[in-house]
């Protein structure tokens, strides 16, 4: 399990200012689970960039404004506009390169 944030309650704010990656997610969903040490190992070697996590099936209205119809599901913000986004399992370069993009 990730040990980064859940970002639900404060998700506006979170994504406000500078760059920051929400991965929305699910405790079912087996591509999630395998996402998680990946996400958290680029989000230890980017401690200029905030990352959290949203559980979709806690945060429907979430997934529903950014239109989350596949998860795992990283997007990336840049002050509070939603820039880029991946869907599926990616590996930490993949990840880290188009993360670096929006830096």
């Amino acid at each position: 399990m990730s040990k980064l944030p859940d970002v639900k309650d404060n998700f506006d704010e979170f994504i406000g200012s500078g760059t920051a990656v929400v991965d929305f997610w699910a405790t079912w969903c087996g591509p999630c689970k395998m996402l998680a040490p990946i996400f958290d190992e680029v989000a230890d070697k980017m401690p200029n960039v905030k990352f959290g996590k949203v559980d979709v099936d806690n945060a429907m209205e979430l997934a529903k404004r950014y239109k989350i119809v596949s998860i795992p599901n990283v997007c990336i913000f840049k002050d509070g506009e939603l820039v880029d986004r991946v869907i599926g399992l990616c590996d930490e370069s993949e990840l880290t390169e188009i993360i670096s993009k929006h830096v």
